[in-house]
């Protein structure tokens, strides 16, 4: 197969799956991985698929800072969808932290007002959300506003959490890549996000499926330091594949 022949290959395996493995090429063509990685990098010059670690993808792994308002209207019957499958994992008289995040928003939308719960979070929209639930007691934490996600960050938020342990993490990321982990745009956000892990006996993460196969500036964990992922029935057979090998539970939200 000639160059044009296995540049044609590659492009159309993407469109089936939006990511495609270095192995899985050289097995497919019959050529050797330098090859692959050079057609890669042809076709990426070209503006027409990104290469990630071991492989390459149909859409730029990389993503920026967006405002709170926009990322509402992205997937939203896909959070909603992932956030009600995430409430039958809370328990009544349990104490949670929730992080902050759009799909956090969609989380507090999802729950039922008369539970009974302590509740932890960053988010001042969840803050709001739950002040309605007679039942809810809130521990609003303290520190900076970052104004893009209406949350709060810092050294105070961070340092309040030291002396608190829940039953239950439950919190959205920016992306989810197999060899970075789970990252958000914001690097205070990845620090607080790190803290909150240490003061939760089990972490769910609710991640639409376009956040697989991405990162961004601030890491927050491996992967297989999380119990719990819930998505929607968009993530790709490679990435279900992937997180399941690591051990770590997969819900499809239907």
């Amino acid at each position: 197969m000639n160059l044009v022949d296995r540049h044609e290959y590659i492009l159309a395996q993407l469109k089936k799956s939006d990511h495609i493995t270095v192995m899985q090429l050289c097995q497919d063509l019959n050529v050797s991985t330098v090859t692959i990685r050079k057609d890669l990098k042809q076709l990426e010059d070209s503006n027409l698929l990104f290469r990630t670690h071991g492989g390459a993808t149909n859409k730029n792994p990389y993503i920026i800072d967006r405002n709170v308002f926009e990322k509402e209207k992205h997937y939203s019957n896909e959070k909603a969808l992932i956030s009600k499958c995430a409430v039958s994992y809370m328990e009544s008289h349990e104490s949670i932290i929730i992080a902050s995040g759009t799909t956090m928003h969609a989380l507090a939308d999802a729950m039922d007002s008369s539970m009974e719960l302590n509740v932890i979070t960053s988010s001042l929209q969840v803050s709001m959300k739950l002040n309605q639930f007679p039942a809810v007691e809130v521990l609003q934490l303290p520190g900076i506003l970052r104004k893009s996600s209406i949350s709060i960050s810092g050294h105070y938020a961070e340092q309040i959490l030291g002396d608190y342990f829940c039953s239950k993490l439950f919190i959205g990321v920016d992306g989810i890549d197999i060899t970075y982990g789970l990252s958000t745009t914001s690097g205070q956000e990845a620090k607080l996000n790190k803290a909150m892990i240490q003061s939760a006996q089990k972490v769910i993460v609710l991640a639409d499926s376009s956040k697989f196969g991405r990162k961004s500036f601030g890491r927050i964990c491996a992967i297989d330091e999380i119990d719990i992922i819930i998505t929607d029935q968009g993530i790709t057979p490679y990435y279900k594949e992937e997180i399941e090998k690591l051990g770590v539970k997969l819900i499809i939200a239907e």
